[in-house]
């Protein structure tokens, strides 16, 4: 009787701590500023708000310096290179794969890119180390994989129209990413396309929307890539709450293929916490 009641307590406790089933989830990514720059800087009223109003991470660390290794930790659960001049195809999993697999739908909206299906260098103000989706050989080597290369200027045209993927991934131009521009510049982008997402009626169903930083000062180097900030936003995600667990850009990862269904054995992230906390 008591290996009986185990079980079942045990298996509740493991329902309730899953991350809630979502069929829009949306990553976007920030650049090159810590924590303690972010949380409570009067530059960022609307991250900080939304902080404040959904929950936050206190203890999330990037895993290397420079930028492209958090890149490809976010999508394939591995830090596959630190040179920013990387250039190459790469064959190794990622989540486009699982997500594929999983019948899930993606697109990648990168401000800035120059046309759909873009997966050339650095032009303008976008930098291809942010895409990390152009360098996998399952889009690069795919007409059709790689029509979900779009510009952001497709967001809102999708958002309108209720026809967001299952996953987007937002990136911003480098000046309004806070690579080159400022806080203020990156905060007032955010609420400019950020706050039409979470009034959405979709999204607003079961959306979660995550907002980390790739890395911190490259001065800041615990536990690789320094501590930074990391945001969790949705109608399911708890309220006014803040996390002191430990979390990298792999558990990201995994909290995005748990929330929607997708097989979470990719690297990295097959044994990372993922956010079910929230």
């Amino acid at each position: 009787m008591l290996s009986k009641f185990l079980c079942t307590l045990l298996l509740a406790t493991t329902a309730y701590a899953a991350v809630p089933p979502s069929t829009h989830v949306v990553l976007l990514v920030e650049e090159n500023h810590s924590y303690a720059e972010v949380i409570g800087n009067p530059q960022m009223p609307y991250l900080n708000s939304l902080a404040k109003s959904y929950s936050y991470l206190t203890d999330y660390f990037a895993d290397t310096h420079p930028s492209i290794g958090n890149y490809f930790e976010l999508t394939t659960g591995a830090i596959i290179t630190n040179n920013d001049s990387f250039t190459s195809t790469i064959t190794n999993d990622n989540i486009v794969r699982h997500l594929l697999t999983a019948g899930k739908t993606w697109k990648s909206y990168a401000e800035s890119l120059p046309s759909v299906g873009y997966t050339g260098g650095n032009t303008g103000d976008y930098l291809k180390r942010h895409n990390p989706w152009a360098y996998f050989s399952d889009v690069a080597n795919s007409s059709v994989e790689k029509q979900r290369l779009v510009p952001f200027t497709q967001f809102s045209k999708d958002l309108a129209a209720n026809a967001l993927p299952n996953f987007s991934f937002i990136t911003p131009n480098i000046l309004h990413d806070a690579h080159n521009g400022t806080l203020a510049a990156a905060d007032a982008w955010l609420k400019s396309n950020i706050a039409p997402l979470l009034a959405n009626t979709q999204f607003k169903t079961n959306g979660i929307l995550i907002i980390v930083f790739d890395e911190s000062l490259t001065s800041d180097t615990a536990h690789g890539g320094g501590h930074v900030a990391a945001i969790v936003i949705g109608p399911k995600v708890k309220r006014a709450y803040r996390s002191g667990t430990f979390f990298q850009h792999q558990s990201t990862l995994k909290t995005i293929l748990d929330a929607l269904g997708a097989n979470h054995t990719l690297g990295n992230a097959t044994n990372a916490p993922d956010f079910n906390v929230f």
